[in-house]
């Protein structure tokens, strides 16, 4: 189904702003498109639109309004608000569907559409595919709503706030921070205000870094993608905890009292051996994609678990888990969902996860890790020019069959993926020995340069 779409990768549309498909003319026409799907019945319809920090948002947030109140449905702007605060204010407020203009991770000359449902999750292909057929096929309606049937836009102040409250029910309202001294990095996105509130209100000392957006700033050199900067931090102030949040807030990668670069993996590690001890974790199972290191799957096997693979995406994620019942999922990014509170990924959210078992135990973050013990692992991204089927390319197929049979004796393995975002492969290999892994992918990026770049 991936491949009929147009438009539409694995985190809605994405793109170098003020370029297609990424104009205000597109956007125009996206806005008018989702006000079209789910506008159903005969009454006034309501969607919300938020976005991260990036200069580009300005424009793309009037083309989109512009479309939805076109419709003559009503707009609700948030401003800047992290994607899960705008899922969770497009639910509370009942609106009918939820708008986030935002790259997530990539720099800030780029930028992304996606859209939330009712319930604030992300729509299925089937939507997305509504929504492009009512572009490309021309679906107009002939009649456009005129005089007091034009959509208002209205604008959320106190969204900030809501989302605040919020979050701070998802902690343990018999349990405080304080005591613990937290660095927060807000990768100048879209959580700048949000984040060191939260942690602050529940009484934590919280040094704020990354929080002086000026449109071009998001993600450089900051945040999740960048968590070593947080980690001196940490180290200089003599911090309990480091937290480091993307763009849109929605990964969050932590760093230990030591130093120590935790991704997604330990987080979720960690979150269900506490869960599996109290009874709380759905089915006794965590989703996680492809890209999770083995030694997830071991740590969740000790603690009495089992771990369930999917697709990469945390849209996969969530799907599996609403399907079979589990509460905890994630990806290796940072990329967590706890649906016992949230419905996508949350980077606060799952920080705050982290803080009550550090506060619950009264132990360091460094001694709770000890919980997984990661394979050696390699990730590679070459640029290509195109993204053809890569069991179609013999010279890819068979060196990786070659390398997955090296690694099969020490229960490693190797992959080449697609980003669903960017033209770009992405080769991982994990294994026994760093310096094998990192030889063998080395070959495998040189074969996909040839073929691909």
């Amino acid at each position: 189904m991936n491949q009929r779409k147009r438009f539409f990768g694995t985190d809605g549309v994405r793109g170098v702003a003020n370029i297609e498909p990424m104009t205000a003319e597109t956007a125009l026409k996206l806005g008018r498109a989702i006000a079209y799907v789910f506008k159903k019945e005969p009454r006034r319809h309501r969607i919300v639109i938020g976005k991260d920090t990036r200069l580009s948002g300005y424009m793309l947030e009037s083309a989109i309004q512009a479309g939805v109140c076109s419709m003559g449905v009503d707009v609700l702007l948030v401003g800047p608000l992290p994607t899960p605060g705008i899922a969770f204010i497009t639910s509370s407020m009942r609106a009918d569907a939820g708008i986030v203009i935002s790259a997530s991770h990539n720099p800030y000359q780029d930028n992304g559409i996606k859209f939330f449902s009712r319930e604030g999750l992300k729509l299925p292909d089937s939507k997305e595919l509504e929504i492009e057929e009512f572009i490309f096929d021309n679906r107009d309606p002939s009649h456009r709503p005129t005089a007091r049937e034009i959509g208002k836009a209205y604008r959320i102040d106190d969204a900030v706030g809501r989302y605040v409250v919020f979050l701070k029910n998802t902690f343990p309202k018999e349990l405080t921070l304080e005591g613990l001294k937290i660095v927060v990095d807000c990768a100048n996105g879209a959580a700048y205000r949000v984040a060191p509130e939260v942690f602050y209100e529940l009484g934590a000392e919280v040094i704020p870094i990354g929080v002086e957006p000026d449109g071009e700033n998001i993600n450089e050199k900051c945040g999740s993608l960048h968590p070593e900067i947080m980690g001196a931090e940490v180290k200089k102030r003599g911090a309990d905890i480091g937290i480091a949040l993307d763009g849109d807030g929605d990964r969050c990668m932590l760093v230990d009292e030591k130093g120590n670069i935790l991704d997604g993996d330990y987080l979720m590690a960690i979150c269900a051996a506490r869960m599996l001890k109290e009874g709380r974790l759905g089915r006794n199972t965590v989703v996680a994609t492809i890209m999770s290191n083995s030694g997830l799957d071991e740590a969740i096997e000790k603690s009495g678990g089992r771990v369930v693979r999917t697709d990469v995406g945390d849209r996969s994620v969530v799907e599996e888990m609403l399907k079979n019942g589990y509460n905890l999922g994630g990806e290796q990014s940072g990329h967590v969902v706890f649906l016992d509170h949230t419905t996508t990924g949350d980077g606060i959210i799952s920080a705050l996860q982290i803080l009550s078992i550090m506060v619950k135990e009264g132990k360091k973050l460094s001694e709770l890790a000890k919980v997984m013990t990661v394979y050696p692992q390699v990730l590679v991204n070459v640029k290509v020019k195109a993204k053809r089927n890569l069991d179609d390319i013999p010279a890819i197929a068979g060196m990786l069959k070659k390398i997955s049979r090296r690694l099969k004796k020490t229960g490693g393995r190797a992959f080449v993926r697609y980003s669903g975002t960017e033209p770009v492969a992405r080769i991982t290999v994990e294994g026994g020995s760093k310096d094998e892994i990192e030889r063998l992918a080395g070959e495998l990026a040189d074969v996909v340069k040839k073929e691909l770049g």
